[in-house]
């Protein structure tokens, strides 16, 4: 049995952690050959100035971009597929479907830079060598393909050596950059030299694919040990790094390079290295490494991609090998394509070509940060704060700019082939089973998008509070409106409900007027809610009509509101009602409140959730989060009390709901209470309460028991989910 434990743990795929999956291939691509072989023109003919803004401005990009990343990461599970997984399940199949193809050749492309520069090194360090430009890059294009064909294990081990010679070898430059400092020469590189061929967006189009490295971690998505807590924090550090290095390296460029030499064809770097051999060594390894990481990385999003079978024709790219099922299929594709880019052309033809991809990529990154934080979606809580929608904004925004201002040409035709690609998956109309925000946004349009919501298949992700409110006349039981609002937390529905008890023939203008007066009565007191008016004979009846008929599309009610019954003599008619509704299949909130004239004071107190049972828990803990989206409850402590046996295993029952909190990305204090007495210790701990959830069922709960829970103190909100509503999206 041991034995076949220990086998099974051998088959187990191979993770890797921040360090190693991360940071390490982000930096190594980052600082690469952009830097030794072309910093030095940027510098020269861009000036100390200039270049430290052209420098800003990339980095810009890519930082938002990282921020950008770090939330979508932190609001999913993340799997294989980088980049391309991350925009598919937040904008939906189109979008990342586009960016899948874009961004996989921008990677594959991007081979050819690397093994370009790799190549130029080579040949600058040994000038007498008997081969070709060309002969030398494709059997280095060859190395790195069967490098990365054996494996991505074997691969990212080697680029810890890779690293520690390139900081070597940026020591060494610094070192000698120092001893050839100068104010004269680094007065006479402030200013900017602009000449017909070098301009400043053509510089940023050059020196912009210096810092894409950042998607070589997020490619790794699929290999990481804890991919939501790797790719924020690798992603950042090796943006913050790499900032650091490259502006370091701006100033000694401009203080201890002469201009003209600066201009040269030289290999600057090399020439003011204190030790040359490890400028030599470090842009070798560099280059090398980074084309091992698009290797790596390109390979992944196409497998990525073809699994998720929306073009059944690249099915064969979606295979995997081995214990890791490295995309070998994709690797083979992946090589022929840096190959066609290396008889094409050299470093400086390519460059422009990837910032174009990289810029759409990244644009389509803070695109889908954008529309998910902008639509409200309950379903986006990212652990990663330190973003917002506007932020996210700016930098699609500024991608797009820069693209246009780098090359027109190219930016449109990129543009044109997106909206193609765009087209043409829509017509496919494919089916995925992943949920995304695209519903989320539909929600908020007119009718077109209503039509479209209709077709849209349902999944909690997108589940939003829907709340058809029964509090009768405009000024009857404030206190259901307010809650109802509060609970939508401008992410939902509210309908207000009013029963007139009648026949409609005989009401039909009262039916009318009590409408118009609901309505005016919403808009005057400002209340985000819609108004509903029935005429029916008797209660029970006009339930049942307003929960199967109101509403339209993707935003019918999903959750009756309705206030605690004193009345002793309408029991059996009000229970019937409940379990009306339960069987129907819509969630339940019974409001008793102790203050009903008047809900604008909010109850001194604390959020408690009485865990009575986890079925309805979700709902419960979904409500307690909405409710203190609202200022006049963002206060306030959130509090999960659990009476569990005296004998229960209480520290497992601990681990296991803080896991489910983590999970949930909800905070919240959690009191575990052994007991005899569930009702005593609750009554208890929750001193002192805003307002009490409680979990219950209309068909196994006895009203007298309801009745005892809604008379503890504060205000009582007993909770039904009819399942729709779940903490795992």
């Amino acid at each position: 049995m041991s034995e076949k434990k220990q086998s099974a743990e051998k088959k187990e795929p191979e993770k890797f952690g921040t360090f190693g999956g991360v940071f390490t291939p982000s930096v190594l691509t980052i600082v690469g050959v952009i830097m030794f072989l072309r910093f030095s023109t940027v510098v020269g003919y861009a000036g100390l100035l200039n270049a430290l803004l052209i420098l800003a401005a990339a980095n810009l990009i890519t930082l938002i971009t990282g921020l950008s990343i770090s939330s979508v990461a932190t609001n999913m599970r993340v799997k294989g597929g980088g980049a391309y997984y991350l925009i598919s399940r937040s904008l939906g199949v189109k979008f990342g479907g586009v960016i899948a193809i874009f961004f996989y050749v921008a990677q594959a492309v991007a081979v050819t830079l690397y093994v370009a520069g790799f190549t130029e090194s080579i040949l600058s360090a040994f000038p007498a060598l008997p081969f070709s430009y060309r002969t030398i890059a494709t059997a280095t294009n060859l190395l790195v393909f069967f490098c990365v064909y054996i494996g991505a294990g074997w691969t990212i081990r080697i680029q810890y050596g890779i690293l520690a010679i390139l900081a070597l070898s940026i020591l060494s430059f610094f070192i000698g950059a120092g001893l050839d400092f100068s104010p004269d020469i680094l007065r006479s590189n402030i200013q900017p030299q602009w000449t017909h061929e070098y301009s400043f967006f053509t510089l940023f189009a050059l020196l912009f694919p210096a810092v894409t490295g950042i998607m070589a971690g997020v490619n790794m998505s699929g290999d990481l040990k804890d991919p939501s807590r790797s790719i924020p924090n690798g992603t950042l550090t090796a943006i913050g790094v790499t900032i650091v290095i490259y502006a370091a390296v701006t100033f000694a460029l401009a203080a201890g390079v002469p201009r003209t030499e600066l201009q040269g064809t030289g290999f600057v770097m090399k020439d003011h290295a204190l030790f040359p051999v490890l400028i030599y060594a470090g842009v070798i390894c560099a280059t090398l490494s980074s084309a091992l990481g698009s290797m790596m990385g390109a390979p992944r999003i196409l497998q990525a991609f073809a699994r998720d079978n929306i073009f059944r024709r690249l099915a064969w790219f979606g295979r995997g090998s081995g214990r890791n099922a490295e995309p070998r299929n994709a690797i083979i594709l992946t090589f022929l394509i840096a190959q066609g880019g290396i008889l094409a052309g050299g470093v400086d033809t390519v460059a422009p070509i990837i910032t174009m991809f990289f810029l759409m990529t990244y644009g389509t990154v803070n695109l889908a940060c954008f529309y998910e934080g902008r639509s409200r979606n309950p379903s986006f809580r990212p652990s990663f704060r330190l973003n917002h929608w506007t932020i996210a904004l700016t930098g699609a925004l500024g991608c797009l700019i820069v693209m246009f201002l780098t090359n027109v040409l190219w930016a449109s035709i990129a543009l044109a082939l997106s909206a193609l690609l765009y087209y043409l998956i829509s017509r496919a109309d494919i089916r995925v089973a992943w949920g995304d925000v695209d519903s989320g946004v539909l929600y908020q349009r007119a009718r077109s998008a209503l039509l479209r919501l209709e077709r849209s298949s349902y999944h909690p992700k997108n589940w939003r509070p829907s709340i058809l409110a029964l509090s009768g006349g405009p000024y009857n039981r404030l206190h259901l409106a307010d809650y109802a609002c509060w609970f939508t937390a401008d992410s939902g529905i509210v309908t207000i409900a009013q029963i007139i008890h009648g026949k409609l023939e005989e009401l039909f203008d009262r039916r009318r007027e009590a409408e118009d007066i609901l309505r005016k009565f919403l808009l005057r007191e400002n209340i985000s809610a819609f108004p509903a008016v029935i005429v029916e004979e008797n209660t029970h009846a006009a339930i049942k009509a307003l929960v199967q008929c109101h509403g339209i599309s993707g935003i019918r009610p999903n959750t009756l509101l309705l206030g605690w019954s004193e009345d002793p003599e309408k029991e059996g008619m009000y229970r019937d009602m409940l379990i009306t509704v339960k069987q129907m299949r819509r969630s339940l909130l019974v409001v008793a409140c102790e203050q009903k004239e008047d809900k604008t004071q909010i109850p001194e107190g604390a959020i408690n959730l009485w865990w009575n049972s986890a079925e309805h828990g979700a709902l419960m803990l979904l409500l307690a989060y909405l409710l203190r989206r609202n200022p006049a409850w963002s206060n306030r402590p959130l509090r999960i009390i659990q009476p569990v046996p005296p004998n229960a295993d209480t520290e497992n029952i601990e681990r296991q709901m803080r896991e489910m909190l983590v999970q949930a990305r909800i905070d919240s204090e959690l009191i575990i209470i052994p007991t005899d007495t569930p009702f005593e210790a609750v009554r208890t701990a929750m001193q002192p309460s805003a307002v009490l959830f409680a979990g219950f069922d209309p068909e196994e709960d006895a009203v007298a028991d309801l009745r005892s829970i809604a008379e503890l103190p504060g205000d009582v909100i007993l909770v039904y989910n009819a399942g729709d509503a779940s903490l795992s999206a």
